[in-house]
Parts: C-alpha cells; sequence; structure tokens
C-alpha cells in the first residue's frame, strides 16, 4: 500500500480529535463564568434579604408603659354561701291536733308570738273544773281561817283547809303552762319564711311546722382547704362578691375555726354581712381572703415576662429619638395573682416596659413608637 494513503487518515483523525478538546474547554470555561455570574446574584439576594429582615425588626411598632409602684394583693380564692344565723325549724311542744294557724308567709313575727293553735279543749276543761273546785276550796279556808283566829275549831281543820287550796293552785298553775304549750309560738324576731303545717295536722315536738328567719343577722359561712389554715385567721381582710346581685364589698373574717374538720380537711370561716337587704339565705358568695400585701411594689402584666435559660426577664426601652432600643432586663420574680406579677428586682419606677409587639424582639433591636 501506498504510505501517503495511510498517513492522511491519521492526520484527519487527529485534527477531529483535537478540535474536539477545544470545544470541551470553552464550555467549561463558559459554564465557570456562569456559575461565578449566579454566586454573585445569590449572594446579592440573600444579603438584601438579611438587609431587609433586619430592617423590619429593628422598625418594630411596639406599645411601652411606665414603671410605678402600687399596692399588690395575693388572695386565697374560696366559695360560700350566705347563712343566717337565726334559721328555724319551729315545732309543737307538745302534741295534738292543729285547729289554727294565725300567720302567712312573708309575715314579720316577734319573738314569742303565736304561729299556730294545737286543741287545747280538754285541758281547758280541766282547767275550769280545776278552777271550780279552788273556788269551794278558797271559800272553805276562808271561812276555816276566820273560825281559827277566832279561836273556834281545830288547828288540823285550818291546816287541811290551807293545804287543800294551796294544792288546787298549783295544778291550776300546771295546767295554765300545759295549755300555754299547745301554742307554736316564734323563738326568734323574724319573717315567716314557710309555713309547713295546715289546719287539721297532727303536731308533735320535733316535727318542723313553720321556719322563721332572721334576714338582719346574716353571713358568710365557708370552708378553707388545710393547706391555706396557717394563713387564714380572725381578723384577716376579705374581699365578699355576690355574681347573682354584681354586688361585692370588702370587710374582716369574724370567725376562722382553730379546730381543722377531720373529714373534709378543712377549717370553718365566718363573714359577718348583716344589714344587707339584698342577701337571701343560700346565696353563692365568691370569698377572696388576702394573705399577702406589699404597699409600694412594681406590678407588671404576667404576660410581658420571658424566660432566658430559665431567667425570667422583661424587654425595656433605652434610647431617645430615632435611636430607641430594647433592652433585655432580668428581674427576680416575686408572687403572682391572676395576670399581675410582683417584681422584686431588676426594675425600677419610671422605667419603660414593652407591654405589646414584644414577641420576636431581641436585647439592642430598634424599635418606634
Amino acid at each position: 500500500m501506498n504510505k501517503r494513503y495511510f498517513v492522511l487518515p491519521l492526520i484527519s483523525l487527529m485534527i477531529a480529535c483535537g478540535g474536539g478538546e477545544e470545544k470541551k474547554a470553552d464550555k467549561l470555561a463558559r459554564l465557570k463564568q456562569e456559575k461565578a455570574k449566579l454566586d454573585a446574584e445569590i449572594k446579592t439576594i440573600e444579603k438584601d434579604l438579611k438587609a431587609g429582615d433586619s430592617t423590619a425588626v429593628k422598625t418594630k411598632t411596639v406599645t411601652i408603659a411606665d414603671v410605678q409602684t402600687t399596692v399588690f394583693e395575693h388572695f386565697i380564692d374560696i366559695q360560700g354561701d350566705v347563712d343566717a344565723r337565726e334559721n328555724v325549724q319551729v315545732s309543737a311542744q307538745s302534741p295534738g291536733i292543729i285547729k289554727a294557724i294565725l300567720v302567712r308567709e312573708g309575715q314579720t313575727v316577734s319573738k314569742g308570738q303565736t304561729l299556730a293553735q294545737v286543741d287545747d279543749q280538754v285541758m281547758r276543761s280541766n282547767l275550769a273544773q280545776l278552777q271550780t273546785q279552788l273556788d269551794l276550796a278558797t271559800t272553805l279556808y276562808d271561812k276555816q281561817a276566820n273560825l281559827w283566829r277566832q279561836k273556834i275549831g281545830s288547828e288540823v281543820q285550818y291546816l287541811t283547809a290551807k293545804s287543800q287550796k294551796e294544792s288546787l293552785e298549783k295544778n291550776i298553775a300546771t295546767m295554765r303552762d300545759q295549755i300555754n304549750l299547745t301554742r307554736i309560738i316564734s323563738p326568734i324576731n323574724g319573717t315567716v319564711d314557710q309555713v309547713i303545717a295546715k289546719i287539721g295536722d297532727a303536731a308533735s315536738p320535733g316535727m318542723p311546722a313553720f321556719r322563721v328567719v332572721n334576714v338582719s343577722n346574716l353571713r358568710v359561712v365557708a370552708n378553707v382547704a388545710e393547706a391555706f389554715a396557717g394563713k387564714v385567721t380572725t381578723g384577716d381582710e376579705v374581699e365578699v362578691t355576690f355574681p347573682d346581685i354584681q354586688k361585692s364589698f370588702r370587710t374582716k373574717i369574724g370567725f376562722a375555726s382553730r379546730t381543722i374538720d377531720p373529714l373534709s380537711r378543712t377549717i370553718r370561716v365566718e363573714i359577718p354581712v348583716s344589714g344587707n337587704k339584698d342577701l337571701h339565705p343560700n346565696m353563692l358568695a365568691q370569698i377572696r381572703i388576702v394573705d399577702y400585701r406589699a404597699n409600694d411594689a412594681v406590678v407588671v402584666p404576667v404576660n410581658v415576662i420571658q424566660y432566658s435559660l430559665g431567667k425570667p426577664y422583661v424587654l425595656t426601652v433605652k434610647g431617645s429619638g430615632d435611636k430607641i432600643q430594647a433592652s433585655r432586663s432580668y428581674i427576680e420574680l416575686g408572687r403572682t395573682y391572676n395576670d399581675k406579677a410582683e417584681i422584686k428586682s431588676g426594675l425600677n419606677t419610671g422605667d419603660k416596659i414593652i407591654t405589646t409587639g414584644f414577641q420576636g424582639l431581641n436585647d439592642n433591636d430598634f424599635i418606634k413608637l
């Protein structure tokens, strides 16, 4: 074969391979340029986004409040009800048939007033017989005494007449007492709250016939859990609220038991509430007993308190003009009640705390009011 024909294809192949390598190099260079351009654009966009977010935080609008001292109170919350000190179920003192009801519900009665009458016909008949016998015995005694003064008759006759007369007088007195027991009487001053008995009913001691209540002598009674027994004493200040009539007032505990009930594990407290015509026995009462008071306390809303590594802090304001920043102030918490918290240290009168808009704020972030 001619060598010239062998060399020409080889040269063509080498030229073709060399041209392919040059194209790949160009493509690689082009891709690197595009990658560098994209990386630059990504960095620019990330920087803009970061700057935009930072600006949003720094210019966040917040609401502030001045720190002031006030009275902080902590309460023990319990529930009680209104009770009448004189709330009496009245029953008959002797058995019999009720023949008359002399009062009606809602009527004001006085102590000793007759509410109903039990049949006393037989007793009154017996009393009449005794009275007749007494009249005769009195006449005989008077005559015998007159004779005895004249030294006529014997002393035995005189003493016998006297004994008969005195015996009948005692019997009559006893009978009158028994007749008085047939009256159902009110033991207190008050109002007839319920008429239970009816004419013709059989009355007997211990069976309620009326309920009489003295509404001018009321109290609120409640039970306090054993855990608070050592914190509640007679004379403690208390706030009583009656939700049904939307009234409340402050007073003092009139009595706090020193004995714990073995069944309920509670102590009993009584709060006098006399003289309020709107109150009724068994009305619900909400009681708040003051067990702690600080007169000059720094108080903040509980919801503004945040925590960092378990330590409580609030965000306050520092700076002035257009350069107002949030500042983290660590605090020492005292007691809390409902939505208020007592601050023992970390805040002073005149400090300004951020009350709304503090979410997401960091220390030294710029803010606007």
